[in-house]
């Protein structure tokens, strides 16, 4: 065995040190190191070998296995630099000021609306929060007065993780902390994806986009919210949008309210993107429960306010013609990058 693995070897170190192409050495391995190859041969010759000198034989074997492949690792990185080096050299000198064609990419539509909520409510004195996607029960639901086995969690199924955490299914659920953070009086939005385990359509999505915002301080009504919208949606649009306000019904709001915005797609015919009603739900709204504002460490005899969920994606596809919310996330380049960097 000790002859054949000798025999082997020499005839490796003959045929790497004669090629010249870094082509060659897969060839090089599939003929000694491969399945089929030399080295495996001897593997199968071992069963041949007498008891007391297989292990011997095998070690000797591996041996051989493990020269071969680092022999190949080096000779391979050894021919790779010489053939770049050689590339280098036998270029010609190129004129280092010819203009060069630069590709610039786009932002995605939920991040131009995103961007122009910010700058309008910065404008309004709002402040820009951030907030996790993961949540715990209290932030998502309790903290929003929504007990546990109310019926008020039915319409936003969730998904929920091994630690007891769930992915926040509106992003209300950062109103504990904000309130808790800043007390009153308080103007800030928060921006975040959220998630819900329903059917997807041309409107509706597993994931999607809201911008939260509440504004808390004495004497706070209904009509500072509706200022608020309208000031909002005629900035974003930049014209007249048809709007209206109709009873919602939201446990963490007294009242509460859903501000639809007239269908831009049919411009109020009805299509599939608005279930042709002609109306597309865009902002559930409404003042914040009492409950609340005691959660948030806010006393309500004292201070009311108003809150808003703004659905980012289905306003972008107001604002951008978009027919079906799902070309959001498809990360369909061919639909998203026509969008440009304002």
């Amino acid at each position: 065995m000790n002859e054949k693995v000798l025999a082997i070897r020499k005839q490796f170190d003959d045929r790497i040190a004669s090629i010249s192409s870094s082509k060659e050495i897969e060839e090089l391995r599939i003929e000694f190191a491969g399945k089929k190859g030399l080295v495996s041969s001897l593997m199968t010759e071992l069963k041949n070998v007498p008891n007391e000198q297989k292990r011997e034989a095998g070690q000797t074997i591996n041996e051989l296995k493990g020269y071969v492949e680092e022999t190949l690792v080096n000779k391979l990185k050894e021919l790779e630099e010489a053939e770049l080096k050689a590339k280098i050299d036998s270029q010609e000198s190129y004129d280092e000021s010819m203009p060069r064609e630069k590709k610039q990419g786009s932002y995605h539509p939920i991040t131009l609306v995103q961007r122009q909520l910010e700058d309008i409510f910065s404008s309004m004195g709002f402040i820009v929060e951030d907030y996790s996607e993961v949540v715990n029960d209290y932030q998502c639901f309790e903290s929003l007065n929504i007990p546990k086995h109310h019926p008020a969690r039915d319409m936003q199924d969730t998904y929920y993780l091994e630690n007891g955490q769930l992915l926040k299914t509106q992003t209300s659920a950062a109103q504990n902390y904000i309130m808790k953070k800043y007390g009153a009086p308080v103007r800030a939005i928060f921006p975040g994806r959220c998630f819900r385990n329903e059917s997807t359509d041309a409107s509706h999505e597993n994931t999607f986009f809201q911008m939260e915002g509440i504004m808390i301080d004495k004497d706070i009504s209904i009509s500072n919210l509706i200022y608020f919208m309208k000031t909002m949606l005629s900035e974003v649009f930049e014209k007249d949008i048809n709007v209206r306000l109709r009873p919602g019904f939201f446990p963490f709001t007294e009242p509460g309210f859903e501000l639809d915005i007239q269908c831009l797609i049919c411009d109020g015919d009805g299509c599939p993107t608005c279930k042709n009603s002609g109306w597309l739900e865009l902002c559930p709204c409404g003042m914040i429960h009492p409950n609340v504002l005691r959660h948030g460490g806010i006393d309500p005899e004292e201070y009311t306010g108003f809150a808003f969920g703004l659905g980012m994606t289905r306003l972008a596809m107001m604002k951008y013609g978009i027919k079906d919310i799902r070309v959001l996330n498809s990360g369909n380049l061919n639909a998203l990058s026509q969008f440009k960097n304002d």
